[in-house]
């Protein structure tokens, strides 16, 4: 026996103990352990049924990740897979029950359905996540789901990858029974109440599988949601359509067409892009020169000044969270505002389902509104979330860090002003780190932690570990204007703006990008963050502008109008009560005097270089960042990207979809870019260098002495 899979038996039952920490992934070996084992339980004759069960925290949480890459990589060719080991387990003369407790995904719940049972305990949850990662169930998994759940809820679990707990998975039929107490005691007497029965294998249950007409208007349904929630994604499609050669095609057949869609999906592009995102949201975690065993403040109270859009949703985090949160602002009608804003945003949480009221009152309840410093002192971190004014921000922190005890961090929100300027105002800058939230806070996933000259490794491993605490990723980012992600959206926006004053239309411009993936595109997005955020920002660095090097003229024009974007229903856009936008001939004649103003003759442009100039000033700009060691790694700024500003995850972040592209091409394009448009458009020399080695971005190594 492998020492994957450790093989017992007591009272006529076999256990097979899965022991792969820490989830016990389906590695080269666990199938063979388990297939010996197998074998051993079917030549004992004192043994009349097996229990497979995983040690540690988990049944299987699935496969390898690691060994998709090396297939597509063509470093070792796909064989059988867990062919022969299901097999096995579906023909075994003596019954197997698979005990699920942690989680049953992917492959692990594939091994688990060709089992003869299925028995688990109330805390567990089963699912069939593939397509999270661009590809479907290869391992029979689109086969046997629907002979278990039906058609209609296969194809759900299929198509969009969510877990479900085991109470609903024993109410569906796939899970035999819910067990109370041991997990492994009551897997060994269920086992032996079935010793000796014959078993019907799940292959073999056609009952569930519905009629042709039903199953129509369930796949028509599905393909449609498809096409609303999940544009552009292969991965879902071929669920769908692997679920429905279940119902069609006989079961040997079914399993050959799931196994050519899985290898469609695994060598595409796009599960590239996916599995490349599933790593790198673990891998922004490891800091190289922060090591693991670094102590860690424990943060179990904040305060928060300001309490607006920004600061009201950092303030639920924490809440969130399970933090009692201190919420300080200047007037009685604006701390009134943001605390009715809080508890609006839950109530709708409340009304659609998503938790209790229970859960809203207490949470509300743990928010402490505030006209003063009263209750600072004691906080373990204060968060500064005021409007983007150096001044403002160092008579903050020169006030905080007056009454802030001696380990309190000091924190900002700030997203782009630089974290030494404002860490100077303090005694204490080594306490001192930027944490840029991003809107709406309570909803994104992304937390931006800045580190400044000063921040000292604790304060740095303390905000990794709040993040992961308030639900969200942090990525680690160096000290510069913008940092990393608003310092690349300057020039993707840029190039925005100049592409309507050559010529573009507004509504093309924002469809190109929407087409390539992203949630919405940059005029768009300017109107829903508000373009006086932008103004304001420019304004405060005016000084650092460069004399004779163009700047885009419309949207400080749009500001000077008073059109903000969606909050004044007037932006690129007109906005009506529903925020639903629509052209505006008051934009168009603006567009036309500003050309008129600056010489411009209008031009047709193509989409091909509408996309190429916005996704390129993306990349230009994240090479100069990774050079100049702002980003540990370009995997980091993919993150940042997918979890900030709407990057879709099956192109894999701006640096990787540079890469897939082929920096060669980029590089050539850049230089394109940079004849025709100036030096804006200099390349980075990162990717000359690249370019020229016939390298990626992805290859490019950290260098610790580089770091901010």
């Amino acid at each position: 026996m492998s020492d994957l899979v450790i093989y017992s038996s007591a009272n006529g039952v076999a256990v097979l103990t899965v022991n792969n920490p820490p989830v016990n992934a389906l590695s080269p070996g666990v199938p063979e352990g388990i297939l010996d084992g197998l074998q051993k339980a079917a030549q004992d004759p004192s043994v009349g049924a097996v229990v497979l069960i995983g040690g540690g925290r988990s049944f299987i949480a699935g496969a390898d990740i690691k060994e998709f890459g090396k297939i597509t990589s063509g470093e070792k060719k796909r064989g059988v897979g867990l062919a022969p080991l299901l097999a096995a387990l579906e023909d075994s003369p003596k019954p197997v029950v698979a005990a699920i407790h942690g989680q049953a995904f992917g492959g692990g719940l594939e091994v688990a359905m060709a089992c003869a049972y299925r028995v688990a305990i109330d805390a567990a949850n089963v699912g069939q996540p593939e397509v999270k990662l661009g590809i479907i169930p290869g391992a029979g998994g689109t086969q046997r789901l629907p002979r278990l759940v039906g058609v209609e809820k296969a194809v759900a679990m299929c198509q969009f990858g969510d877990p479900v707990k085991v109470p609903a998975a024993h109410a569906l039929g796939l899970i035999d029974a819910v067990l109370e107490g041991g997990l492994l005691e009551g897997a060994i007497a269920f086992a032996q109440g079935i010793a000796g029965k014959p078993v019907r294998r799940v292959r073999d249950r056609n009952e569930k599988l519905g009629t042709a007409a039903e199953n129509a208007a369930i796949f028509a349904a599905a393909r449609d949601a498809a096409a609303k929630r999940q544009r552009a994604l292969m991965a879902p499609l071929a669920a769908i359509q692997a679920v429905e050669a279940a119902t069609t095609l006989p079961f040997e057949d079914g399993i050959k067409e799931e196994g050519r869609l899985f290898q469609e999906c695994l060598f595409s592009s796009q599960s590239k892009a996916m599995i490349h995102v599933f790593f790198g949201e673990r891998t922004v975690a490891k800091i190289p020169d922060v090591p693991k065993e670094t102590a860690v403040f424990p943060i179990r109270s904040a305060a928060i000044i300001g309490a607006g859009t920004m600061g009201g949703g950092i303030a639920m985090n924490y809440a969130n969270a399970g933090i009692p949160v201190v919420l300080k602002e200047t007037s009685q009608a604006a701390l009134d505002k943001g605390v009715a804003t809080i508890r609006k945003n839950y109530a709708n949480s409340v009304a659609k389902g998503r938790f209790s009221q229970e859960t809203m009152d207490r949470r509300m309840a743990l928010i402490t509104p505030t006209l003063s410093y009263d209750g600072f002192a004691d906080a373990d971190i204060i968060v500064e979330a005021v409007f983007e004014g150096m001044a403002l921000k160092k008579e903050i922190f020169a006030e905080v860090d007056a009454i802030a005890k001696s380990d309190c961090i000091l924190a900002s929100n700030t997203s782009t002003l630089s974290i030494d300027e404002i860490a100077s105002a303090t005694k204490r800058p080594h306490m001192v780190i930027g944490h840029h939230f991003f809107s709406p806070a309570n909803v994104m996933r992304l937390l931006e932690i800045v580190r400044g000259k000063s921040t000292s490794k604790e304060v740095i491993a303390t905000s990794m570990a709040l993040a992961k605490t308030l639900g969200k990723i942090g990525v680690l980012v160096g000290n510069c204007r913008g940092f990393v992600g608003n310092r690349m959206f300057g020039p993707y926006r840029r190039e925005a703006q100049f592409l309507v004053e050559e010529g573009a239309d507004i509504e093309a411009v924002d469809r190109v990008m929407y087409d390539f993936g992203m949630a919405m595109g940059p005029l768009q997005v300017g109107d829903l963050a508000g373009l006086d955020v932008g103004w304001r920002i420019r304004k405060e660095f005016r000084h650092l502008e460069v004399p004779g090097v163009r700047k885009p003229l419309l949207e400080d024009r749009l500001c000077e109008m008073g059109r903000y974007g969606q909050k004044t229903l007037g932006g690129w856009y007109a906005y009506d009560e529903n925020r639903r936008p629509k052209r505006d001939p008051m934009v168009e004649e603006l567009i036309v005097k500003v050309r008129e103003q600056a010489g411009i003759t209008p031009r047709a442009i193509s989409e091909d270089e509408i996309r190429d100039r916005l996704l390129y000033a993306l990349v230009n700009e994240g090479a100069r960042i990774l050079e100049e060691g702002m980003a540990l790694r370009s995997v980091d700024i993919d993150i940042i990207y997918l979890n900030g500003y709407g990057f879709p995850p099956h192109r894999g972040g701006p640096m990787f979809h540079a890469d897939i592209t082929g920096i060669g091409k980029v590089y050539e394009r850049i230089q394109e870019f940079h004849q025709q448009h100036g030096p804006l458009w200099t390349p980075a020399p990162l990717i000359e260098r690249l370019a020229r080695e016939g390298r990626t971005f992805a290859g490019f190594p950290y260098q610790e002495s580089t770091h901010a």
